[in-house]
């Protein structure tokens, strides 16, 4: 079990690289991972490019049998988790 920092972001903005998560998952070896990232407005509901992300991701790492355990969104009081949500 690891934690790592892929990307940083603007106040507004983050890229993010389904390239490079798969290549850091491959790197290690990783069965399934739980992305999670911040969003500095402190809400926590995700955005449409939070979900398309989390879509692409779910797609591009089942090409090499990784699963997408979780996408958590973080706020300043709360947190969001698509699985425990039931969002795909």
């Amino acid at each position: 079990i690891r934690s790592e920092e892929s990307s940083r972001g603007s106040l507004t903005r983050m890229a993010v690289y389904p390239r490079e998560i798969v290549r850091r998952a491959l790197a290690r070896a990783a069965a399934g991972l739980i992305v999670a990232h911040n969003h500095p407005s402190g809400a926590v509901k995700p955005s449409a490019s939070d979900r398309r992300l989390t879509q692409s991701l779910r797609d591009t790492l089942a090409l090499v049998d990784v699963q997408v355990l979780d996408h958590l969104v973080i706020g300043a009081h709360d947190t969001f988790s698509f699985a425990r949500n039931g969002w795909d």
